[in-house]
């Protein structure tokens, strides 16, 4: 990111930080999605911000689509804004589609989570925490796992991925 960037670059990222508190304020989360393009074997990812403001790791999530991502990260940040804490290793269900996800730590989330940094002021090299979620292939697998039928790209591993 440039330090000094040109007066309507700084006018525009100033009008997305209102924006973002905003929605923050009325929801609790505000929700980045970066849509993907299939054919360049680019995917889809989503996360939250707002949670590290409440000593959560911020959410990540990707391969889905916009109704889905939503539905999965509004539900688990109303939870942890409930109080449960999600932690890597943990699997939870989801009520939409009954979705059962695996939880993992980001260990580069500097690299991925550029609103949510922005948002909170920290640099990439002390980036806000970051929970991936991890959804099973249609045989109920999840990535890694021997028989995994998805291409790789659509869920990279942890660490496997940056937004750059």
């Amino acid at each position: 990111m440039t330090l000094n960037p040109e007066p309507h670059l700084q006018a525009w990222l100033d009008q997305e930080d209102r924006y973002t508190a905003q929605v923050i304020r009325a929801h609790g989360t505000f929700i980045q999605y970066v849509g993907g393009d299939g054919e360049r074997h680019q995917t889809s990812f989503a996360y939250t911000v707002g949670l590290f403001g409440m000593g959560h790791p911020e959410l990540l999530v990707f391969g889905l689509c916009p109704h889905d991502t939503a539905a999965v990260l509004n539900e688990l940040a109303a939870r942890n804004r409930a109080g449960a804490d999600l932690t890597p290793g943990e699997r939870v269900t989801v009520d939409h589609r009954l979705r059962r996800l695996r939880v993992e730590a980001v260990p580069n989330p500097g690299s991925i989570v550029f609103a949510a940094n922005r948002f909170y002021q920290r640099p990439d090299e002390a980036s806000v925490p970051v929970l991936q979620l991890s959804h099973p292939d249609r045989g109920g697998r999840f990535p890694g796992q021997a028989g995994y039928a998805d291409p790789p790209w659509i869920q990279p591993r942890p660490g496997e991925f940056t937004a750059l």
